[in-house]
């Protein structure tokens, strides 16, 4: 049985309780980040925690332990889950106040709710799907006008995944204004010629911190990147396309709304970059 942190104890995750009062369970007032586990060591830790701070910082939501302390708690929870490819869930919500209200509570009488859980994902880094490529379809983009925030919001991303499901395919990447803002737990890209291109950062979409890392790794590949947006009609017309997210890396993408990429198999971009970001994040690890 897993040990998961709730607000300052490790606890079997069949006694861990959070309060039916808890803003991010009646309001989604919280926000959350993933950081991949391999070889039992963080990768980007330092990212994370810098957008986590982002993200309370735009909420006005005090956090209830120092970056530090959140480091150290990542790592016990490693430790004690056995963790040697897989993931670490943080969540941090407003709080639980006495009762319901859409007035935000005092943070010195509500303190702020954190939690934290493991999960084992064996074959992280050498995921078939990568080899295989995955398929997507293009939703209309219906969200709220902060994507920047990493909140706990996410059910039209829940729904967009749904919608893929159904119609047999892998993902679906979300379109806003006729130009894709981003997939529905990952940043969207595509290549043609010798060029990467991918969404330019706004309030349209998170700024990935697997994002940055491989977009550095590119430039530093002497690859040429353009942050800019672009339509979906381009997408089919590109020679590849792939994602990247913490728990995917660098995931191809072969098919398009049925318009299939590079005779439909991964194209050499995407396997080099998940190859170079899989190599410097085992470096880098903490």
């Amino acid at each position: 049985m897993r040990t998961v942190y709730v607000n300052g104890d490790y606890v079997p995750e069949d006694q861990a309780r959070v309060s039916v009062f808890d803003r991010g369970f009646l309001m989604a007032d919280g926000v959350y980040e993933v950081t991949s586990v391999l070889d039992g060591k963080l990768v980007d830790f330092a990212g994370h925690a810098a957008r986590l701070e982002r993200s309370l910082g735009e909420l006005d939501m005090a956090s209830p332990v120092t970056m530090e302390d959140l480091l150290e708690i990542h790592r016990e929870l490693v430790r004690v889950n056995g963790i040697d490819e897989g993931m670490v869930y943080l969540q941090i919500t407003r709080g639980a106040p006495a009762d319901r209200d859409f007035a935000f509570p005092d943070p010195a009488v509500t303190p702020s709710t954190l939690v934290l859980f493991t999960q084992s994902k064996p074959g992280l880094a050498d995921n078939p799907a990568a080899r295989k490529g995955m398929k997507v379809i293009s939703v209309p983009d219906i969200r709220w006008g902060r994507r920047d925030i990493k909140t706990v919001q996410l059910l039209y991303p829940s729904m967009g995944k749904m919608m893929a499901k159904k119609a047999g395919v892998d993902d679906a990447w979300m379109v806003e204004d006729g130009v894709v803002t981003e997939g529905t737990s990952n940043n969207a890209y595509i290549v043609k010629g010798n060029t990467i291109v991918t969404r330019h950062l706004g309030h349209e979409i998170l700024a990935g911190i697997t994002r940055a890392a491989v977009l550095r790794f590119a430039r530093e590949a002497q690859m040429v990147v353009e942050e800019r947006a672009f339509s979906v009609d381009e997408a089919k017309g590109a020679d590849e396309a792939f994602i990247t997210s913490a728990t995917t890396f660098v995931m191809p993408v072969v098919e398009i709304d049925g318009v299939a990429l590079g005779g439909g198999v991964p194209g050499k971009v995407a396997r080099r970059l998940r190859e170079i970001y899989i190599e410097e994040s085992r470096k880098a690890a903490v």
